[in-house]
């Protein structure tokens, strides 16, 4: 059944791919009032959420922001898709770095970088930095089920010279780099809800008590990586511009969970300038403290 979906679908995804951009997004105007108007996909997730992290902003400005989150969810789902076919001169016209610079700074001081982002603006498209670095990359993802298209992910990724480790995988991954002496980026996108156990941490996040990833800050103790964090924000319709903003060079100096909590603090923000382009699909607060 899973090859049956492969080949159903894949042929979808790549004529999808192939549109130009501006009628790709006239099919992403067709799709945003399918999703919300029609379907309301996860309506109540996204509607609770906004109210929960947002609970200073009245009902109509929410919103007003619930309807922007969809529209650029949409749009962002489909740049995905957009990703099989995009060459790389035109994926780093519209995802510009503006401080590459400093990252080619911090890949001199010869230790590895653990880059923290989240799930805001183009969280895709910043596979295209690892072909403008000399650091190989690596992206931690939660693994698709159906391994026709979790191949094909892994396909698209190593296009731009980025390579998707799961989870598990992650500290084997490194520990073998590390070993050999080959310095890399590892991508945490570490805003996501955790499973709560006994060792969990907890923190606020949007004025809420949550449980939250702390793996970056550990393996980037253990391995001593330099810690960054993209600030990502999008320009336009299709455009976005991201900056590199160092958390910290010397990480075993650093007390306990104050790099997880600077990352929570820099994500608070992006989110409070333009609150539409968090994933607010997420149930990101499922699991909270009253």
């Amino acid at each position: 059944m899973s090859f049956i979906a492969f080949i159903l679908i894949y042929p979808i995804l790549f004529l999808i791919s192939i549109l130009p951009f501006r009628l790709l997004y006239i099919f992403s105007d067709f799709v945003y009032v399918l999703i919300y108007y029609i379907i309301g996909y996860r309506k109540k997730v996204v509607r609770a959420n906004i109210a929960m992290a947002l609970p200073h902003l009245s009902e109509k400005e929410r919103l007003i922001i619930e309807k922007k989150s969809y529209k650029h969810l949409c749009d962002m789902f489909l740049e995905m898709i957009k990703t099989m076919t995009i060459s790389i001169k035109e994926i780093e016209r519209r995802f510009v770095i503006n401080n590459l610079d400093e990252f080619l700074e911090i890949e001199k001081k010869n230790k590895s970088v653990a880059l923290m982002c989240a799930h805001y603006a183009s969280y895709e498209w910043v596979v295209s930095m690892n072909g403008r670095v000399s650091f190989q990359g690596f992206a931690i993802y939660k693994k698709i089920n159906n391994p026709y298209f979790d191949k094909l992910v892994k396909k698209i990724r190593s296009r731009f010279k980025a390579y998707l480790i799961t989870t598990k995988e992650t500290r084997g991954v490194i520990e073998q780099n590390e070993s050999k002496g080959n310095h890399a980026i590892y991508g945490f996108a570490s805003d996501q809800s955790p499973q709560v156990k006994p060792q969990t941490y907890w923190s606020k996040f949007m004025g809420i008590e949550v449980p939250v990833y702390v793996g970056a800050e550990v393996l980037s103790k253990k391995y001593n990586m330099n810690v960054v964090f993209l600030k990502v924000k999008k320009v336009k319709r299709g455009f976005y511009e991201a900056d590199i903003e160092l958390i910290s060079d010397d990480v075993n100096t650093v007390p306990d969970y104050q790099i997880t909590e600077t990352f929570l603090r820099k994500v608070e923000k992006q989110i409070h300038e333009a609150p539409e382009f968090y994933l607010w699909t997420h149930k990101r607060w499922k699991h909270r403290r009253l």
